[in-house]
């Protein structure tokens, strides 16, 4: 089954062409309520609705580290830090977009602005403490999450160990298009993952270079506490635009598409758009960092 959020905040279920309307007042309360939401009777044709985030967390876990292939390229650029296993912080909800909505280019802040494409995992139900054999009971259902990030402005945060800023400015999360349930997506080790800009393709790999198990990822972070329809990505796969050696020729600008493609989830598209074309008035002043 596939999950939506729609037009002004409704959630739905996707079949076929089909978009049927579920009563429930949120994507999160879908999931915070115990029983099945059930169908309201209204129905709608997926190419008339404007699809949303499918979903906004209450917290959203950030974790990296998991596809070792993403250090081995940051080795060969001589990459300022090294992309240590099991990095872990919160993403700012704030900065949730959906489907085809803009990713906003803030050209004030930065200069080297780059793709990571992910799978992400939305948590079912409330839970800590438990195993990875028992965290299957707590997968809700996957996402595409496209981990939108300020090398630059990276570079200068990992001075300090952390980094959050860099991946938190707005419009630079996209999540969608919708929620895949389990059901649908058997194995997630098996899923073929592919990033695209204008057509090209950037980032190409597969869920099973993982070197740890979802089932592990949910279980190491479970002491944190999770509440039903909070959202945790999984990390990115080899191929982002700074750990290149032509980064400067990859990096997004205004007028790029980014499609962000996981097999039996979907396709995720964001348009690249200048801050002028997003605010209607020139960028402030540069930030120096």
């Amino acid at each position: 089954m596939k999950l939506v959020t729609f037009d002004d905040g409704k959630v739905g279920r996707v079949e076929g062409d089909v978009v049927t309307e579920l009563d429930a007042a949120s994507m999160r309360e879908y999931f915070e309520n115990a029983e099945v939401a059930r169908a309201t009777g209204e129905e709608y044709s997926l190419e008339d609705v404007k699809l949303r985030a499918p979903i906004i967390p209450k917290k959203f876990f950030h974790t990296a580290g998991n596809f070792r292939e993403h250090e081995d390229d940051s080795k060969r650029v001589d990459w300022s830090h090294e992309i240590a296993p099991w990095i872990v912080f919160f993403q700012n909800v704030d900065a949730i977009i959906g489907p085809d909505e803009p990713v906003v280019y803030p050209e004030h802040l930065t200069e080297e602005l780059d793709y990571e494409l992910e799978l992400a995992v939305v948590i079912r139900k409330a839970g800590k403490w438990f195993s990875p054999e028992e965290a299957g009971d707590y997968i809700g259902g996957y996402l595409i999450f496209n981990d939108i990030t300020a090398r630059d402005i990276q570079r200068r945060e990992m001075r300090s160990g952390v980094f959050s800023f860099c991946k938190a400015i707005d419009t630079f999360c996209p999540l969608g298009p919708w929620i895949v349930t389990p059901d649908e997506v058997p194995d997630p080790r098996d899923l073929r993952m592919e990033l695209r800009v204008n057509g090209e393709p950037r980032q190409t790999s597969h869920s099973g270079n993982m070197s740890v198990t979802i089932a592990e990822i949910l279980s190491h972070y479970s002491a944190l506490g999770y509440s039903a329809g909070d959202v945790l990505s999984t990390g990115t796969v080899s191929g982002v635009a700074g750990f290149s050696e032509d980064a400067a020729s990859l990096y997004l600008k205004p007028g790029d598409m980014i499609e962000a493609e996981i097999e039996r989830i979907g396709v995720l598209r964001n348009p690249v758009v200048s801050w002028q074309e997003a605010h209607g008035v020139p960028a402030p002043p540069r930030v120096q960092w």
